[in-house]
């Protein structure tokens, strides 16, 4: 379903400004005082495959390369090394409400954000009333989205995202939206479009949904694939590496407490 195949992803940080005119005058004659471009390696030779109706997650330190990573598969940037492979229709829920404007109101943004996600007017007619009652802001329609607080914004962003069930779901830390009742909504509709085939790569911090969720892991660090393998293996041992003791004692704690 996704195949990714020695992918890299290199970004130019920028030359550091200058500290007054005579700086940036003697620097243009002098390049030996030219600072050089500082390039950062997002994603190193990153390599595995998702097969159809997998869930796989993703995990690992802020700046791993997780987000990137996704970017990459959606199709929102191109990789500067390397290829990815996809068969089937991409659904990507990655920064919830970047196709919103906030001067229109919620029931404008409805159609302004399906539109963007490829979705036909027809087809938002006849699903608006869905969107609405699982947005919970059915009092806020009309109002302008500035006035939405963060978890409203990603309310109603999910809620025209996961209108429909599509082949390859896309998902960034989504299932932590809105308050715990919503929550909870957003994890059972996942589970829904999981037991419906569609193939799922999702990345998240919560071990406890990656656990729950995912087929297998993918570790990443310094943009780079530690290891691929079974959720409850892999969980474990990044556990441990990064706080020193078994997952299971976080189990037992959690549960005494």
């Amino acid at each position: 379903m996704i195949r990714i195949e020695h992918v890299s992803m290199k970004f130019n940080l920028g030359i550091e400004k200058e500290y007054s005119i005579k700086e940036a005058f003697i620097s243009f004659f002098d390049r030996k005082r030219r600072k050089p471009k500082s390039e950062f390696w997002a994603l190193k030779d990153v390599s595995f495959t998702v097969n159809k109706g997998e869930v796989i997650g993703l995990i690992g330190s802020n700046g791993a390369g997780k987000s990137t990573l996704l970017k990459v598969v959606s199709g929102v940037m191109k990789p500067t090394k390397g290829k990815v492979t996809v068969n089937g229709v991409i659904s990507p829920m990655i920064e919830l409400g970047a196709g919103f404007d906030a001067e229109l109101t919620a029931r404008e943004n409805i159609y302004l954000n399906g539109s963007i996600l490829g979705y036909s007017k027809e087809f938002l007619d006849e699903k608006f009333d869905e969107i609405v009652e699982f947005s919970e802001l059915k009092d806020f329609l009309d109002a302008p989205v500035r006035n939405f607080s963060s978890g409203m914004v990603a309310k109603l962003a999910f809620s025209i995202a996961t209108i429909v069930n599509p082949e390859i779901l896309i998902v960034d830390e989504i299932l932590s939206v809105g308050d715990i009742k919503f929550q909870e909504k957003s994890k059972n509709k996942m589970m829904e479009m999981i037991k419906g085939g569609t193939t799922v790569l999702y990345v998240s911090h919560d071990l406890d949904s990656i656990l729950k969720l995912c087929n297998r892991v993918v570790w990443l660090e310094h943009g780079q694939v530690v290891k691929v393998g079974e959720t409850k293996e892999i969980c474990e041992e990044y556990y441990k590496k990064q706080l020193g003791r078994d997952l299971k004692t976080k189990e037992k704690k959690e549960f005494k407490d």
